[in-house]
């Protein structure tokens, strides 16, 4: 994809490079097509200046923001010529403003060598007009230019294109209408001048962390082996295998083994986790030192293979050294993205979108051109490791993943290479299809104990503020919200991690092969945690009493009432459990109204779990509840009396756990 020409310009020697070109989904899946291309006008959200600070008025308009533009217009699959081409038929308008095609100008800008761009157009058909446009932070759009075919059969468009007015936000892209005969846009592409020393690609190692998926792990394999213009750009891809049902004795594996050839290597190891697995791949690329980057990807994806070179071109052409992340779409609903970018909150030291940010956006209600929001640039702190770019001077100079297992691994690593000096960008463009967090059960189950533990972890190597800011009270709120709703394994959980917080740093990497298999044998003592899948395994609902007056418990409390209820929720836990409760549940509740104050109206229930599988049944017991209690107040006095110095151990500590030579005692015992 470089281009050779070179010139000098200015000062320097520099040479044209592609940066990003027109794209059309892999295998025509319409469901995917307005990420491609968008049929429908442009109709721009009310700005959050004219809504004003009336919060009916603004929670009117975000609903109104994400309900559908147009009048459903339908793309048909025979439109798509190819992975280049797009028809546009005769009379119609259609726009590339969209996620994978518009150019992300304000992140160029902002991040890159490049101040100016040329876009380049081929069309076949007569009475083509092409029209580029530009937006700004603020959604507003303008046209900068036009052309058209005339009369002619076909035309060659180049658009020269300054990057100057993108510092807070903005894209361009290109609309084609066709007149009187069908148009087919058979490619676009951008491209810049860039400086000689920076005209040859970088290369990626693609690591996959893989735990029991062969069949998904082997197709996204034959994914990437498959897309012949990826390979000039792969050093290796490396699957970290730590399974029993192994990739490679899937039924896809053979094929994705041919396409990749001697760049596919499989190493089999332990259940270390994503942390585990991810380190052994950032290990093994340090080691061969022959790439560029390092990509972090998910077993469990679908990925646009194109993502991955636009990713290693904007870190090529980054002004420092760069993380680049992608952006993670459902893999359920395709054209629905779950995030735009994240960040930390320093105070909460949670993660959350970063301001401004919808979550869950369906780019086929509302798409490029349409959502104001989307023309602002997004600046995260980090990117998960779905997917996600790390070049390998960055794995130099600030280690490898903490020993983790799961959960907070790629959001201290943001951290951490962010106080280097080190920024991460989250790039539109750049993106995979995943199951989205919504859709798991991970605040519930064994997951509790990671989340809990490295969150601390976290936040005792990186927090600004004073014993965690917000950190110690959050976690104490949200320990009660547990034993109200009788999610005691959740606890407990909660407090073994904990525990293992106040240790101290240097048992990480002893646990790392071991604390899984500890977690989950202690948490089967609960009755909240013993899932099952037949709804005839409970015992039959039964109550003492009758709903009052026939009433329904899933509508939404307001706030004075939910104010009251968690006032009077603890206490409700003390009383003595109803004798029928003992044997029957009294209810049975779903997943989506799962909220703690409806579990807390009751002695026994039995509860779904989000994924839609399964169930538990949710017992209260006042003896448990005291002893929980009070485990939870003495815990949460303890860490606050020694955050900081717990804080010095863990950043002292730092550099040692994380550096290669630490790393490499876990595979080489």
């Amino acid at each position: 994809m470089t281009q050779s020409t070179t010139e000098t310009l200015g000062t320097g020697e520099t040479t044209r490079r592609l940066l990003q070109r027109q794209i059309l989904p892999v295998d025509g899946d319409t469901e995917t097509l307005p990420l491609y291309v968008d049929p429908e006008p442009a109709i721009l959200d009310a700005d959050k200046y004219e809504v004003g600070s009336n919060r009916n008025a603004q929670a009117l308009n975000a609903v109104q923001m994400r309900q559908k533009v147009g009048g459903n217009k339908v793309l048909h699959p025979d439109q798509i010529v190819g992975r280049h081409a797009m028809r546009v038929r005769s009379g119609e308008t259609l726009s590339f403003g969209t996620y994978f095609n518009a150019f992300p100008a304000a992140y160029w800008r902002r991040w890159t060598v490049v101040d100016s761009v040329r876009l380049t157009i081929e069309v076949e058909g007569r009475g083509a007009d092409i029209i580029v446009n530009k937006s700004m932070a603020n959604g507003r759009s303008q046209r900068v230019d036009s052309a058209s075919t005339d009369e002619e059969a076909s035309g060659r468009f180049e658009f020269e294109l300054s990057l100057v007015p993108f510092v807070d936000g903005g894209w361009y892209w290109y609309d084609v209408i066709a007149g009187d005969e069908d148009v087919v846009v058979t490619s676009a592409e951008w491209s810049a001048e860039v400086p000689v020393e920076r005209a040859e690609h970088g290369t990626v190692t693609i690591g996959i962390t893989t735990m029991n998926r062969p069949e998904f792990c082997s197709e996204l394999l034959a994914q990437i082996g498959n897309y012949a213009d990826l390979a000039p750009y792969l050093d290796e891809v490396l699957v970290m295998e730590q399974g029993k049902q192994k990739v490679v004795d899937a039924e896809a594996f053979p094929a994705a083994q041919e396409a990749l050839g001697s760049t596919l290597r499989v190493i089999e190891q332990g259940n270390l986790g994503g942390s585990g697995g991810y380190a052994r791949g950032q290990w093994e690329t340090l080691r061969k030192g022959t790439a560029t980057y390092f990509m972090c990807m998910d077993d469990d994806v679908v990925c646009e293979p194109e993502g991955i070179i636009r990713a290693v071109t904007f870190g090529d052409l980054a002004r420092r050294p760069t993380i680049v992340g992608g952006h993670m779409f459902s893999l359920y609903a395709r054209s629905r993205m779950h995030s735009f970018g994240e960040i930390v909150h320093p105070w909460r030291f949670w993660w959350q979108s970063a301001p401004g940010v919808f979550t869950d956006w369906d780019f086929a209600n509302r798409n490029l051109r349409s959502a104001r929001w989307l023309h602002k640039r997004a600046d995260v702190d980090f990117n998960g490791w779905f997917m996600c770019l790390i070049p390998r001077v960055t794995l130099e100079d600030v280690g490898l993943s903490l020993p983790l297992f799961i959960k907070w691994d790629d959001s201290e690593f943001g951290l951490r290479a962010k106080e280097a000096g080190y920024p991460t960008v989250t790039f539109p463009g750049a993106a995979v299809w995943h199951i989205p967090w919504t859709d798991k059960n991970d605040a519930l189950d064994w997951q509790a104990y990671f989340h809990q533990r490295n969150r601390f972890i976290a936040a005792l190597l990186h927090s600004v503020y004073e014993r965690g800011g917000r950190m110690v009270q959050e976690s104490f709120n949200h320990q009660i919200k547990h034993l109200v709703s009788m999610q005691y394994s959740t606890v407990a959980l909660r407090h073994m991690a904990l525990e293992d917080v106040l240790r101290g740093p240097h048992a990480l990497h002893e646990a790392l092969g071991t604390r899984l298999a500890e977690v989950n044998a202690f948490r089967k003592e609960f009755s909240d945690a013993q899932l099952k899948a037949d709804p005839d395994a409970f015992p039959p609902i039964k109550r003492t009493k009758p709903p009052r007056k026939g009433r329904d418990d899933s509508h939404v409390p307001g706030r004075f009432t939910l104010m009251a209820q968690a006032a009077l929720a603890p206490v409700r836990q003390l009383r003595p459990v109803k004798p029928l409760a003992k044997k029957h549940p009294e209810t049975a509740i779903p997943a989506m109204d799962a909220t703690w104050y409806r579990i807390n109206k009751y002695d026994a229930a039995i509860v779904s779990m989000p994924d839609g599988t399964s169930a538990a049944l949710y017992q209260r017991d006042p003896e448990l509840f005291r002893e929980l209690a009070a485990k939870t107040v003495d815990i949460h006095l303890r860490l606050r009396r020694e955050w900081p110095r717990l804080a010095r151990e863990y950043r002292e500590a730092l550099a040692h756990i994380t550096s290669p030579d630490e790393w490499a005692k876990q595979w080489q015992s």
